[in-house]
């Protein structure tokens, strides 16, 4: 009799904010892919401002993803200010985006979005945008996710909670910061265990007096959201991300120890 087959688990990734990729800059975006592929990361995340000229040579694009063997896990819209009727990014650009998404081939769009918690009225219009938003996605054969910061967990009745509970299942899953989310003290695993089917993907980030250090190399005990994954089965994916405060661009030096790290702490 041949071996038992190995349960499927989650699949490693990595955002390509951890380089210095100038807008625009095609070169420079696939120099990064280059090196996420090198580390053997089986998918990437990368802001939109990287695609969004890349319409007009959607097949080309593919290629060199195809060419890396890198999947397309996420095409995330990141600003600073949000639209104050929505609080996530304009409509137009939220269409624009997922059409361009599509076209690459990304698994899913990718929002982040400004906190509504007390604010009753604005947690709803935020809701209603998001549903919108994920029709449209859907529409384009790409699905969505929303991505915390540390807001969305505050409070008794976290936002993030809410925006779950009232979301359409097939319309809106997410990608869980849980480096934002631990520093709201929030618990993790819990949080995990109970939504595990609406989390398409989890960012890690680790900390160490403070300060973000590359992922396994820090003071966060993630052993009981590596058991929670096993327990549950799951094959979403775990990507590793380099928000540094202070602008730094670490690179290789931040994501090949973040590999090890995957693979010490969630086998992948």
């Amino acid at each position: 009799m041949g071996a038992a087959a190995q349960p499927a688990g989650p699949k490693p990734g990595c955002q390509t904010n951890a380089w210095r990729v100038q807008p625009g800059n095609f070169g420079d975006f696939l120099k990064a892919l280059d090196r996420v592929h090198h580390y053997g990361y089986e998918g990437f995340e990368t802001g939109f401002r990287n695609i969004e000229n890349r319409l007009d040579h959607a097949r080309e694009t593919r290629s060199e993803f195809d060419k890396r063997g890198l999947l397309f896990l996420g095409c995330h819209i990141f600003l600073t200010q949000y639209d104050p009727a929505s609080s996530i990014a304009p409509a137009d650009l939220i269409a624009r985006i997922i059409k361009t998404s599509a076209a690459l081939g990304a698994q899913r769009l990718i929002l982040s979005g400004a906190g509504a918690t007390g604010d009753r009225a604005a947690l709803d219009r935020k809701i209603k945008a998001l549903a919108a938003a994920g029709r449209q996605c859907r529409q384009a054969g790409i699905g969505l996710a929303y991505h915390n910061h540390d807001v969305e967990f505050l409070g008794e009745n976290p936002e993030i909670e809410e925006m779950l509970r009232r979301g359409d299942p097939s319309h809106l899953s997410l990608v869980l910061d849980a480096g934002h989310a631990l520093r709201t003290k929030a618990d993790v695993a819990d949080f995990f265990h109970r939504h595990d089917s609406r989390i398409a993907g989890i960012h890690l980030r680790d900390f160490r007096s403070g300060d973000q250090v590359p992922f396994g190399q820090g003071e966060i005990d993630w052993s009981k959201l590596a058991a929670a994954i096993r327990r549950r089965n799951w094959t979403g994916w775990v990507i590793t991300e380099e928000e540094r405060l202070n602008d730094v661009k670490p690179g290789d030096a931040a994501v090949e120890p973040a590999r090890r790290g995957m693979k010490k702490i969630f086998g992948v």
